[in-house]
């Protein structure tokens, strides 16, 4: 990773939209978008349903920007916010969704709406993942011919459920199902675990070292989501974005667990060492 020029501003390294959070999960939206601005990102806008615009403003750092958007009688997204994003998303530079929106089926057609039309580089993680699997098997990535592939970020669970299999089969086949399910869906998969692989539809693997078992913590994988995110942000291709976004997050976890244990690490511990983790990499 490049250092600074001295003649930069903010605007030189990104916004991103974090599309995420909904009731009792709105930690993840607040995690997500401290993630971005850790890992290099300019500038970050968190977009949360308009009830919980107000508490998510007294819970996260003042210079995360919010947004409030339509929202279901359970306080999650609706339909009704994609029309709102559409106005402003082409001065985002990167996207990050599904960090805790829940399970909603009028939220579920809302991601898959924005997924599907949103023309910004994108990371597809969490409940957004979801959504998608509901979907059942269709193109819903090919729509992206053309455009920039999106990067999804599954557990071996949620990529059963993308591809139809049982956890078991994935687990063992790994690189492989990463890898089909790249070419045949024209993005970057980054399949979460000890290990975690990363393909591209071109034919790309790469196969990440840095990380331990102190990660698997609530929150982790909406910090790794707001790292690929602020990554793709600076201006990063997605599937550079989502190989180093899996290493700096894998040794902003080792560098936590120096000082935290592994047992008692957090989240914010990882969001905490990102800077560290960056520096070792900066010629």
């Amino acid at each position: 990773m490049s250092r600074r020029d001295p003649n930069v501003c903010k605007n030189d390294f990104g916004h991103v939209l974090v599309v995420a959070g909904s009731p009792f999960l709105l930690g993840a939206s607040a995690l997500t978008g401290l993630a971005v601005l850790r890992c290099g990102a300019g500038l970050v806008t968190v977009a949360v349903p308009q009830s919980l615009n107000l508490t998510l403003q007294k819970k996260i750092s003042p210079v995360i920007m919010t947004l409030g958007l339509p929202q279901t009688r359970e306080q999650t997204f609706a339909v009704r916010a994609l029309p709102p994003l559409k106005k402003i998303w082409n001065k985002f530079d990167a996207v990050a969704i599904g960090p805790g929106m829940g399970k909603n089926k009028g939220t579920q057609k809302f991601i898959r709406d924005f997924i599907t039309v949103c023309p910004r580089p994108m990371v597809i993680d969490a409940d957004a993942l979801n959504a998608l699997a509901n979907r059942g098997q269709s193109p819903i990535f090919k729509i992206k011919i053309g455009r920039c592939p999106p990067i999804i970020t599954p557990h071996p669970g949620e990529m059963a459920r993308l591809t139809g299999l049982s956890v078991k089969p994935v687990e063992k086949n790994r690189k492989a199902i990463a890898l089909d399910f790249a070419q045949k869906n024209h993005c970057v998969v980054l399949l979460k675990g000890h290990r975690t692989i990363v393909a591209s539809p071109e034919g790309k693997v790469y196969v990440n070292r840095t990380g331990n078992a102190g990660m698997a913590t609530a929150g982790s994988g909406d910090v790794l989501t707001g790292m690929i995110a602020a990554l793709l942000g600076q201006g990063m291709g997605p599937f550079e974005a989502a190989k180093i976004g899996a290493y700096l997050h894998g040794r902003a976890g080792d560098l936590a667990a120096k000082t935290r244990t592994k047992a008692g690490m957090i989240a914010a511990d990882i969001i905490e060492f990102i800077p560290k983790a960056v520096k070792e990499r900066q010629k």
